[in-house]
């Protein structure tokens, strides 16, 4: 019987890169510390030393989501756009996006799995809305969105692009047609 390793250079990255391959390409119902772990190459008890359970490993994937897609909107608000509609468009489709490919992750990051999230878990998805605010904000500051509670505002942003992005993933529209809605919103949203 040969033995395996119990560290393995940077596990932790190694195991959420894996959960999140078979997150995508099985389902979360496959994602096992145990079946990682083999993947991996190191004892089934090495994982642990990352995610006291599976929950834990959820977690940390809706985590890793959610500071990606950060980072993708604040690349957004910081870009080089002309004007407030094009980083506003090009914000929507990068959520779209991100939700038609990693479909699975979006689920996983808006599915409360527990009443008490870690810190972290918080925390990086206040950063998701908080950029998306920042995105909201300066729209209303320049007179280009209709003044009003901005958190509204937000939240039915964020609600659009879901909806878009889960008729596109359900097969009811295409992406071309899922890219023509986004359009349609960023035109119903924004001041002519």
């Amino acid at each position: 019987m040969t033995s395996r390793p119990f560290h393995h250079g940077n596990l932790r990255a190694v195991l959420l890169d894996q959960a999140e391959r078979t997150l995508r390409e099985h389902g979360i119902d496959a994602l096992s510390l145990r079946e990682l772990a083999r993947k991996a190459g190191v004892s089934h008890g090495a994982p642990r030393s990352h995610f006291v359970d599976r929950q834990s490993l959820l977690d940390a994937l809706a985590e890793r989501g959610f500071n990606r897609l950060a980072d993708e909107m604040e690349a957004v608000i910081a870009s080089d756009a002309a004007n407030y509609r094009q980083r506003l468009r090009a914000a929507a489709a990068s959520y779209v996006h991100f939700a038609v490919t990693d479909a699975a992750l979006l689920d996983l990051m808006f599915t409360a799995k527990n009443g008490n999230p870690p810190e972290s878990l918080r925390a990086a998805s206040e950063r998701l809305f908080a950029a998306v605010g920042e995105l909201i904000d300066r729209g209303i500051a320049a007179g280009e969105l209709t003044p009003q509670d901005p958190r509204r505002l937000q939240l039915l942003f964020a609600a659009v692009m879901q909806g878009i992005a889960s008729l596109v993933t359900s097969g009811r529209i295409s992406a071309q047609d899922g890219d023509l809605l986004i359009d349609d919103a960023i035109s119903l949203l924004v001041h002519e």
